[in-house]
């Protein structure tokens, strides 16, 4: 059977291109609201203030704009002469939006709107305010002390790992248009609900207007506007484009900066007279082209004499709405950049604006009054794009692939540190034609990329099948990005991966790219485990029943220090065993250096067992133990860290917080602490040392703390705890050596003086009275015991 393309089977039963529809939804009154005696007032919708004079939000700008959610179907706001809060998309009568009198906002002017997650984020009169519109209340943000006028952030839409929600958290704000090494910018990581003063590295040296500041996640920086002279560019925050600018170009006017959902890198630019796109965050900006009909193709909107009016954007399509009441149209691809002119409508009005309903679906919305509510309806125009360009007057080329899918689309993925991921997907193009696949990457900085293309057989029709492999690790390890190219392998990234066709023409309006976030990041499902062969209750010296049953054991005070500095404690302490997190203790001969096979695993799979520098600490502040290896023997080129310097800077909610992210190598040429002790102990196990843990003589239970430090091993924070048992140490004497020294040399002496004495007196008369003492007593004895027998 031949394998037919989604948009071919669309067109077939498309109804007409434009097709005018009103929907009149009259606002009732809600009948249990009972009056009081001095007059009522009327149900709101939710989300309007119950106030009896709400102030009314109205749009600082002459045009018209519509933000849509881009996680959150149907969510909308309209901004213009009034403001429309919606949740179904316009499709019932809407009240102007206000915000309550309470609030003291003054002048309820809006100049910026954005939607964090779960809440609205409102400038209005030079302040941010809060509108959670599912509890329909609102609050006004904390932490800003000085006017602002804009509001930047941008949504992720995959929720099943936790830097997608951080992603939703962070939110920016600031003054548009004040001097740029003067002006205070404030940043968020709680939905705009307190902000915090921002300082960017380069912000003092940098001469120019403040045109914005935006935190580009597809390339994991965060990048200020600066324009200065007609010109703007971008100054990003890390390595390695913290070295340079973006590349220059044309601002005129003030320009509305459109940030395409997805992740991908696409900026939008527009003014009345200016259309310019991105692809990779500002890097690189570029007029929009303009084709009207099928010989005239202009550079840009101003030569085309276009003035925009509104302007609207999903993943991968672009309207615009011309004064002029034209429509325009084109595909945010990864090499096209053009606007096709459609056929002439009388669609404009002040208050029109655009918005996408769905892939190929674009609606024109005007809000109308109601001649008896208060409230107002909207009228919609939808456009058909697929069948709008099916038009022969257009002179569109057909769509030359038949079938773009992979398993991978709108997914999320995680490259861990040293891990690769690995991707297919199948491309079949028309009979007789050849398009050409293209795979990128948004943050090549980070991710490296290979593609291979082969043929992979026939459909039914004889359209060949082609099968794409799509390699995807770090840049690091690719083995072909120079280090100033790459960014800093200790800081975790994000990137997409979009499949498209290279010059894919723009009648494929719903042969959409392939694209996949990804993480460069830790992978959550990665554990550490201490391998446990041989436990103490496999030979018997523990009982795991009585592990169970609340077990206990004391721990004496010479031999810990609860404030973890080798001080003896004031008494002793009583332990409780946590037999449900630590299990059976592992076994250990106190004579016998030893260290932990640690290994890896990734949920229920085992990975393999792990090389890298970690730490050891007991919890409970035995000291009863050393390393093998001091600093010196260890090589150190410089003074090593261990737990006492880590705890002195540790704050109260993480004591034990020695990881990747703070721990210095004393191996490291780059470290320039001088190596002042080197007979102090070296702290840290594996890597490229033989160290080990010795016991003191003391058998016992230590519960060790273990956090593997190396931060070229994983971006986790691979941390356990576990249980160790030692055994066969004798108890120590009680006495001292030297008193035992004292009293053998006593008794040496005292047996020699006897020796020499006991003979001498045997010849003297005491002598013979003493041992007839002693004969008369032996003979008293063998008479008692003779009675018994």
């Amino acid at each position: 059977m031949r394998a037919k393309s989604a948009h071919a089977q669309t067109v077939k039963f498309l109804p007409a291109a434009v097709e005018w529809q009103s929907w009149r939804r009259r606002f009732q009154p809600d009948a249990r609201v009972h009056c009081s005696g001095g007059g009522g007032v009327a149900a709101l919708p939710v989300g309007q203030s119950s106030a009896p004079v709400p102030d009314l939000l109205y749009f600082s700008s002459m045009k018209s704009l519509l933000i849509k959610h881009p996680c959150k179907k149907g969510t909308a706001l309209y901004l213009g002469r009034q403001l429309f809060f919606t949740r179904n998309n316009f499709e019932s009568s809407l009240l102007p939006f206000s915000i309550p009198t309470s609030m003291k906002v003054g002048t309820p002017e809006v100049t910026s709107a954005h939607f964090a997650g779960s809440v609205l984020l409102l400038v209005v009169n030079a302040k941010v305010y809060i509108y959670d519109y599912e509890e329909g209340s609102w609050k006004a943000s904390a932490g800003i002390k000085h006017p602002i006028s804009h509001i930047t952030g941008e949504n992720c839409c995959y929720n099943e790992h936790p830097f997608c929600m951080d992603i939703s958290n962070s939110v920016f704000a600031y003054l548009h248009g004040d001097e740029i090494s003067q002006t205070t910018i404030y940043i968020s990581d709680t939905w705009g609900y307190k902000f915090q003063k921002y300082a960017h590295a380069r912000q003092a040296e940098l001469v120019g207007s403040l045109g914005g500041i935006f935190h580009l996640h597809s390339l994991s920086q965060i990048g200020l506007l600066v324009f200065h002279q007609g010109k703007a560019k971008f100054v990003y925050s890390d390595h390695p484009l913290n070295q340079s600018f973006g590349l220059p170009f044309d601002y005129n006017g003030t320009l509305d900066i459109l940030i395409i959902p997805g992740q991908k890198g696409f900026l939008i630019f527009w003014f009345e007279n200016s259309l310019l796109v991105s692809r990779n965050a500002g890097q690189l900006v570029d007029p929009v082209q303009v084709q009207e009909g099928p010989n005239t193709l202009y550079s840009s909107i101003f030569e085309a004499q276009i003035t925009i009016h509104s302007v609207a954007a999903n993943e991968n399509e672009l309207a615009v709405l011309t004064r002029g009441s034209n429509l325009y149209y084109g595909s945010l691809g990864i090499l096209t950049n053009f606007l096709i002119k459609f056929a002439h409508q009388n669609v404009w009005s002040q208050e029109a604006a655009l918005m996408f309903t769905n892939l190929g679906m674009l609606e024109i919305l005007t809000p109308l009054p109601d001649t008896v509510f208060p409230a107002f309806d909207f009228q919609k125009c939808p456009v058909n794009i697929q069948a709008v360009l099916m038009d022969p007057q257009l002179q569109v080329d057909v769509c030359k692939v038949e079938l773009l899918q992979g398993d991978f689309e709108n997914k999320m993925y995680v490259i861990d540190m040293n891990s690769k991921l690995e991707l297919t997907a199948l491309m079949i193009p028309r009979l007789g034609t050849s398009p050409i696949p293209l795979a990128v990457v948004s943050n090549p900085h980070s991710v490296g990329l290979q593609a291979i293309t082969y043929e992979d057989g026939y459909t039914f029709g004889g359209n060949i099948k082609h099968r794409l492999n799509i390699s995807l690790r770090q840049q690091h390890h690719s083995g072909r990005a120079d280090p100033n190219f790459t960014s800093s392998i200790k800081r975790p990234a994000i990137s997409t991966i979009t499949l498209d066709i290279a010059n894919k023409e723009i009648s494929c309006v719903d042969l959409k790219p392939l694209t996949a976030l990804i993480s460069v990041g830790c992978d959550l499902k990665k554990k550490i485990v201490i391998q446990n062969k041989i436990s103490a209750c496999y030979k018997g010296i523990l009982d795991p029943v009585a592990l169970q049953d609340n077990y206990t054991y004391i721990i004496e005070k010479e031999a810990y220090d609860p404030q973890f500095q080798g001080k003896m404690a004031n008494k002793d302490m009583v332990v409780y065993y946590r037999y449900e997190e630590l299990g059976c203790p592992l076994l250990v001969f106190y004579d016998t250096p030893w260290k932990p096979v640690v290994e890896l695993w990734r949920e229920e799979t085992f990975q393999e067992v792990v090389e890298a520098e970690y730490v050891l600490l007991e919890l409970n502040g035995l000291f009863t133990y050393t390393y093998s290896l001091t600093a010196g023997t260890a090589l150190c080129r410089s003074q090593p860290q261990n737990w006492t310097s880590i705890m002195h800077n540790a704050s109260k909610e993480r004591p034990f917080a020695w990881d990747r992210e703070n721990y210095v190598s004393c191996h490291d040429p780059s470290n320039n602490a001088p190596l002042e002790w080197p007979e102090v102990p070296y702290q840290i196990l594996g890597g490229r040392t033989a160290n080990k843990v010795i016991f003191n003589q003391r058998n016992g239970i230590y519960v060790f703390f273990i956090s593997v430090v190396d931060p070229y091993y994983s971006y986790c924070h691979l941390e356990t705890t576990f249980s160790v048992y030692v055994y066969g140490a004798f108890p120590l004497p009680f006495i001292h050596a030297e008193v035992t020294m004292i009293l053998l040399i006593v008794t040496a002496l005292l047996s020699v003086w006897l020796a020499y004495m006991v003979p001498k007196l045997l010849h003297m008369e005491q002598g013979h009275s003493f041992r007839g003492f002693w004969v008369g007593l032996c003979r008293r004895c063998r008479q008692s015991c003779a009675c018994f027998r």
